[in-house]
């Protein structure tokens, strides 16, 4: 007897054989009892998940003379033997993979013509319908709208986004989802059962998994195995036959990052690369493992892994020993080096600069966590050169101690640092009334969880004496001479703490520049509060307010007038050179 491969004999004669997809059996089942049958149908999905087998099932329960109480077809009458036996007159199947033209349809529109000479209905199965052209698809638009009473379209295809929207409308779609695992293994089982091959669980679960949800794919990958390990399979005979990486390459490395040991991580990288396999097919299966980790992190989502139970209960125990932060910054880089390996010419760096990153996340994370305190006293404890501050005198500061006014994130860090290691003053200061013979005094205040510590300063307070003679003395270090004189031609005035100047157009052109780094001059001098500055343009002595000032083009004349009424010495100037404006 000649050798029939498993897809083919094991495939599904009736809708409860059918694997994975229950769902639309069930609905076919129940079309077919009550009597509702749609008069086209699209079978669409990917490759391998039972739309022909379905399609063909369906057919055959149609015209079954005598179906079965559960809606299936009994195989004894004429139109299920004929079915048997590939000799039905009216079930009609058609590739379109190869038959795309517009005569392949016209002949089957033709056919149409006929009603059935047994049974009920003609059925006719276009298999890859998206292959057909588009005047085909023209062509076949008013037999799908309005077939005859006694025909049914059962179309089948991988790419539905191809098929014309005016198809779709007139078909009942049914959406093919990818078989589960589970459901791939179970079927294997009952096939080495009948066949009575020995299999492992986890060899069967890693042709599964390669088949990626067709179990078309999973029977020619059990057929082929199964010739290779001559009835006896086997998980390493798989991932030999199937050029797989093995689980124990990633869990070794997985343990190797967590100890960090750099050296071990590097050498089973090596020993991957020697066997054969190329960089990409290593970091892609570092990232799955990774992602396999982090969902057993948590129970709840420990059945989104499609393996064993021993491989799951290996995965749970590693999954312990890694933290959430590493895993999520291990499948991070990664990531990286999965994209830097595709444009790198010397491919194996950027998966080695990976490993050598992830050996050093644990450290990173653990330095990360301390507290500012345990770092110094770990960093002065390994450093004998180091030595503890010289304790001072009460309310007093070390010598060249900085003075802050707010705490910032950095300096609040570097005061906590200060005060671990700084005896605290046991005598209560009043901060807003400091001492007469201390000029500035910082007290470090020893609560639990303070993260910084106010230093407290006597701020002057300007007045409109200082701030002119502060003006002046900016000014005098001016040497732009035209900023200079703007300078001079305005005074300043104090309103609460804003400091108001009112100047023309021009001497604000001039004095744009200069305005904030005057600002700047006032806090060099001695502890001057925040001041701003705000200027108001005038014109003829009247101050416009923001509303309602625009600017203007000035004319060459009135450019100069402006400029003589801040400078009188330029109209001497001008008629001693007979200037003229144009």
């Amino acid at each position: 007897m000649s050798f029939v491969v498993s897809a083919r004999k094991y495939r599904p004669a009736k809708f409860r054989d059918v694997v994975g997809q229950k769902t639309i059996t069930t609905t076919l089942k129940n079309a077919i009892k009550n009597d509702k049958l749609a008069q086209s149908f699209l079978f669409c999905g990917p490759r391998g998940v039972g739309k022909t087998t379905c399609a063909r099932i369906l057919a055959k329960v149609i015209n079954c003379q005598s179906p079965t109480s559960d809606t299936e077809a009994c195989n004894e009458c004429q139109a299920c033997v004929s079915f048997n036996n590939s000799a039905s007159f009216n079930i009609f199947e058609l590739d379109a993979a190869s038959n795309n033209s517009v005569e392949d349809i016209r002949n089957l529109i033709e056919q149409v013509r006929f009603a059935p000479q047994v049974g009920k209905y003609k059925i006719y199965i276009i298999d890859e319908v998206h292959m057909l052209s588009q005047a085909a698809f023209n062509a076949f638009l008013k037999t799908l709208e309005e077939p005859p009473k006694y025909a049914i379209f059962i179309l089948a295809t991988t790419e539905k986004h191809k098929i014309l929207p005016t198809i779709l409308s007139r078909c009942q779609i049914f959406d093919f989802q990818r078989i589960r695992v589970s459901d791939i293994v179970e079927h294997l089982h009952y096939i080495c059962e009948d066949q009575q091959i020995d299999a492992e669980e986890n060899a069967l679960h890693v042709i599964a998994q390669k088949a990626d949800g067709g179990l078309r794919d999973a029977l020619s990958i059990f057929d082929r195995i199964a010739s290779y390990s001559d009835g006896h399979l086997k998980y390493e005979n798989v991932v030999d036959a199937l050029n797989m990486l093995d689980y124990d390459y990633f869990f070794k490395v997985t343990d190797a990052l967590l100890a960090q040991d750099t050296a071990t991580a590097l050498l089973s990288y090596d020993q991957v690369v020697r066997r054969g396999f190329e960089g990409d097919n290593f970091i892609a299966g570092l990232c799955e493992h990774f992602r396999n980790l982090f969902v057993c992190k948590d129970a709840a989502t420990v059945e989104l892994l499609d393996v064993t139970q021993n491989l799951r209960d290996r995965y749970a125990q590693q999954a312990r020993l890694a933290s959430s932060s590493f895993l999520l910054t291990a499948l991070n880089i990664a990531t990286q080096a999965e994209i830097a390996y595709k444009t790198s010419k010397q491919k194996h760096l950027p998966i080695e600069l990976a490993l050598l990153k992830m050996c050093c996340i644990n450290n990173v994370i653990e330095w990360s966590s301390l507290p500012v305190g345990t770092i110094t006293a770990s960093v002065e404890k390994k450093n004998d050169t180091l030595k503890p501050p010289t304790p001072y005198a009460q309310n007093t500061l070390p010598p060249n101690a900085a003075l802050v006014n707010e705490p910032t994130e950095k300096t609040g860090n570097l005061l906590q640092k200060y005060q671990q290691n700084v005896p605290l003053s046991t005598e209560t200061i009043n901060i807003k009334n400091p001492p007469q013979n201390v000029a500035t005094t910082t007290v470090p205040i020893a609560e639990k969880n303070t993260e910084a510590v106010v230093a407290n300063t006597q701020l002057e307070t300007l007045t409109q004496d200082t701030v002119l003679q502060y003006w002046k003395e900016y000014a005098a270090k001016l040497d732009a001479p035209v900023t200079k004189n703007a300078f001079n031609a305005i005074t300043p005035q104090l309103e609460g703490r804003s400091i108001l100047i009112e100047l023309t157009a021009l001497q604000d052109k001039a004095m744009n520049s200069e305005c904030p780094k005057f600002l700047g001059f006032l806090k060099q001098q001695k502890n001057i509060e925040n001041y701003s500055l705000e200027r108001k343009i005038v014109q003829s002595k009247q101050v416009l307010s923001e509303n309602t000032f625009r600017p203007t083009a000035y004319r060459p004349e009135e450019q100069l007038k402006e400029m003589i009424q801040t400078n009188p010495k330029l109209a001497d100037l001008v008629a001693r050179l007979k200037l003229e404006v144009e």
